[in-house]
């Protein structure tokens, strides 16, 4: 067991997926010489040579593209887009192709590949880099779609989903990078698919978040504890397949619950949370279910991106609401 970052935890998934089945590959925008934007494909060239770890040019349809066919011939690529908004660029390989291949195909095509990407503010980027866009791909059937919060789950989830069948979505929160720390084992590991994470247990309110909005729920659930509020926080983990009996069984024990999300409020994952909580825990509700998101508006500049994002406050006057719900 080792203190890693994310990106740390990142890299030695690939690493061991690399070392242990010689169907992987890992293919993207300056993923081999350079090491990846943020060096998490740091010195995998060296190791596994220009065969197995690929620079692919500057363009998103033709990485997916390429990684849906070596996927359907026996390989399990692992395909890295820079910045989940340059995925648009590739939607129409994504969706109408490497989601629909199996059924399409009436079974005979498994598409094991991954699709890598970073996403989620925090970090003052530019225009397109930090856009939450997981609600576009969870509409998507046929895709699974992966949003680990802490190193730990970063390094079990990539495992599984290079392990997968079927095609994933693995989005990685870019402020988790560096900054989210947590023991990682050193030896291989998996963490399922469809099973959330309780990260804080709390009797009052439940508040669900994934990604780096686990973060932010929990700094919420402190500034709520000090006023002697008891907040669970619940991390999903993973939103294809979404945990259902472990999101409904939270919110049954606590009744009361508000959704965090970085994403613009209308057409986020947090209405597709809030429907399934009022399908199947609507009589053990005391309150209304509240969401926290970002506004309906693109992405600002980098240096007012803070006026944009859900924070702490954001939370605590939502979670404040429910309880003062009759």
């Amino acid at each position: 067991m080792a203190e890693m970052t994310m990106v740390q935890a990142i890299r030695a998934a690939l690493d061991e997926a690399l070392a242990d089945d010689p169907r992987v590959m890992v293919f993207g925008e300056d993923v081999g010489a350079l090491g990846g934007v943020f060096r998490a494909t740091d010195g995998l060239l060296a190791k596994y040579g220009e065969s197995r770890v690929v620079d692919m040019p500057l363009a998103e349809a033709s990485i997916v593209g390429a990684a849906l066919g070596l996927a359907v011939s026996g390989m399990r690529p692992v395909a890295e887009i820079q910045f989940l908004g340059f995925a648009h660029q590739a939607f129409h390989q994504v969706g109408q192709q490497v989601a629909r291949m199996r059924f399409r195909s009436q079974g005979r095509c498994a598409v094991p590949l991954v699709l890598r990407a970073a996403f989620g503010g925090g970090v003052r980027t530019p225009e397109l880099h930090s856009d939450a866009f997981e609600a576009f791909y969870a509409h998507s059937p046929g895709l699974k779609v992966v949003m680990p919060a802490t190193a730990y789950d970063a390094k079990g989830l990539l495992a599984a989903a290079i392990d997968d069948p079927d095609p994933v979505l693995f989005c990685e929160p870019l402020r988790g990078y560096r900054l989210v720390k947590d023991d990682v084992p050193d030896e291989p590991y998996r963490v399922p698919f469809g099973a959330l994470r309780v990260a804080r247990d709390g009797s009052d309110v439940t508040l669900v978040a994934w990604s780096a909005a686990v973060q932010l729920a929990e700094r919420a659930a402190d500034a709520l504890a000090a006023d002697g509020i008891s907040a669970e926080v619940i991390d999903l983990r993973t939103l294809v397949p979404l945990d259902v009996d472990g999101l409904s069984r939270a919110v049954a024990r606590t009744g009361r619950c508000v959704v965090v999300h970085e994403a613009p409020l209308t057409g986020g994952f947090g209405a597709e949370i809030v429907a399934t909580l009022v399908e199947s825990v609507f009589y053990d509700l005391h309150a209304p279910i509240q969401r926290v998101a970002s506004p309906d508006a693109p992405y600002p500049l980098a240096g007012v991106e803070e006026f944009y994002l859900p924070s702490v406050d954001d939370v605590v006057r939502a979670a404040r609401r429910t309880l003062a719900a009759a």
